[in-house]
């Protein structure tokens, strides 16, 4: 492909102007940066706008801005399984997640495993959901890689080796530098950018490209009708009806378990700047609606035909979907803006998950076990290198392993995530569960998440569950939860029958309110 100057040019200055932005978010809201209160959590003092921000910023990726659409464009109708699960998952953080935030702001928590570990006194148990929250981060932030990189190459920036990866390095090397030096500002700051910036995009496209494609009618007549519907189940099987409702279900209870999402909760300054967010955080689900469709339009527009698209989708496959909807509807100068929201998209959530993974590595495994003794200063330090190491690690994952791997990775992550819910979020309204036998139900659901994802060779996390001969395909995060439930109870009730040792509770009855 010919190197788009035009939109390059729009797409570079866009990326300039949120790095200085980023740099300068270190005087915003001033704090003082040598303590991981400031640093990780941006002395909790966000209001509900700027939390709101924050949390769009932070789960509406920009690798949801092009693998929605993509699963659209090559699976069809089961991609639209992210609009209600993103709207049952906002009445659970109305109800579950201030009384996180206000047993946090008590007890000084900066991570779900500093609750785990105050909640249950049991340090396994705490390590465990930190070293679960690091693992599932990681392709995580790979994955904003991908977005960045189809965006760059879109726009005809592409070679060979170190060269070719050049614009990727860069664009890391940058948010490794304001994201040191800012902390959760730096992110904070750019999410308001970032998110007016996809939000003009969408509702450009939503309206410009139905208009050039000849209304919404002959956009869905032109796509294939076994993609419009989820197809009928056989005998036998609810087919892509289960598979449908327990990848929505499964998805809404992992996703706010993602440290990223639990540090956006604890930096607000409020519980009720939290319930004022899941109130208007529905938005995006509308705005995520919208993004599904370029999927459809992106099939209508016959966008893999055209031959300057022929080898990028054969690189990237469905990925490029959108891309190629972009340069083909919309002139270069707007294409360059709409890149620049994808890239400034990876940025914001790559950052908070890197201060996130820093901050569960910093108090839940340096402190914890090598360290106890650490000075504030030291601990916040650490979490400023852990955050550049993590940053590093995703940036060789992208550079020198194939991107299917960051994609598997990530479905394992969300079936590995989901774990820590029986200690994190029923933890927060019972001790009853022994620590014990929740560290055990964790690892029966890690192991027995693993397998149906290794049964599916890593490709899928629809798992075909097979009971009395009726087979009900479903979410393997959502099917592994409930073996680690299972297990948890189990447990509980034999080790509390031969006479267990309670565990010290940190925490009372009125720290939750």
């Amino acid at each position: 492909m010919v190197v788009n100057w035009t939109a390059l040019t729009v797409f570079v200055l866009f990326f300039g102007a949120v790095t200085i932005l980023g740099f300068v978010a270190s005087r915003w809201r001033k704090g003082d940066l040598s303590l991981l209160s400031e640093w990780g959590l941006a002395g909790g003092r966000f209001g509900t706008m700027v939390t709101w921000f924050l949390l769009g910023g932070d789960l509406y990726t920009a690798y949801t801005f092009i693998a929605v659409p993509a699963l659209a464009f090559g699976a069809g109708a089961i991609a639209f399984f992210a609009v209600p699960y993103t709207i049952l998952v906002y009445p659970f953080v109305f109800v579950v997640f201030p009384r996180l935030w206000s047993v946090s702001r008590r007890h000084r928590y900066i991570t779900a495993a500093d609750f785990v570990r105050g909640r249950f006194g049991n340090r396994s148990l705490a390590l465990a959901v930190a070293v679960t929250g690091i693992v599932a981060t990681m392709p995580y932030i790979a994955l904003q890689l991908v977005g960045i990189e189809v965006v760059i190459a879109a726009m005809g920036v592409q070679a060979a080796g170190v060269v070719g990866e050049l614009p990727l390095i860069i664009a890391f090397v940058i948010l490794a530098a304001f994201t040191y030096t800012s902390g959760l500002r730096a992110p904070a700051a750019i999410a308001i950018v970032k998110d007016v910036m996809i939000y003009v995009t969408v509702v450009t496209a939503i309206v410009v490209v139905p208009m050039q494609l000849g209304g919404f009618g002959r956009i869905f007549a032109a796509v294939p009708p076994a993609k419009l519907i989820l197809p009928h189940p056989g005998p036998g099987t609810f087919g892509s009806y289960s598979a449908f409702a327990t990848l929505a279900f499964g998805s809404a209870l992992a996703l706010f378990l993602y440290p990223h999402a639990v540090t956006g909760v604890l930096s607000a300054a409020s519980r009720r700047a939290i319930r004022r967010n899941s109130a208007l955080l529905p938005a995006y689900s509308i705005v995520l609606a919208l993004i599904a469709l370029l999927g459809f339009m992106a099939l209508a527009a016959g966008v893999a035909k055209a031959p300057e698209s022929a080898p990028l989708f054969k690189q990237y496959g469905a990925n490029f979907a959108v891309p190629a909807l972009i340069l083909q509807a919309f002139p270069n100068w707007f294409a360059g803006f709409a890149f620049a929201a994808i890239g400034i998209g990876a940025l914001v959530p790559a950052a908070i998950m890197s201060i996130a993974a820093a901050n569960l590595f910093t108090r839940n495994i340096y402190r914890a076990y090598f360290r106890p003794d650490c000075s504030p200063a030291q601990e916040a330090q650490m979490a400023k290198w852990v955050s550049l190491v993590v940053k590093f690690g995703a940036l060789l994952f992208i550079i020198l392993l194939p991107q299917q791997y960051a994609i598997q990775l990530q479905l394992l992550g969300g079936v590995w995530i989901v774990q820590t819910l029986p200690a994190v979020i029923l933890g927060l309204y019972t001790r009853w569960l022994e620590p014990k036998a929740l560290l055990l139900g964790w690892l029966a659901g890690i192991a027995s998440g693993t397998w149906m994802a290794a049964v599916l060779d890593f490709k899928s996390s629809t798992y075909p569950l097979t009971v009395g001969g009726f087979t009900m395909p479903g979410y393997a995060a959502f099917y592994s939860v409930l073996v680690n439930l299972a297990v948890a109870i189990v447990l509980t009730i034999v080790f509390r029958g031969v006479g267990a040792a309670d565990n010290e509770d940190e925490t009372a009855v009125a720290d939750y309110r």
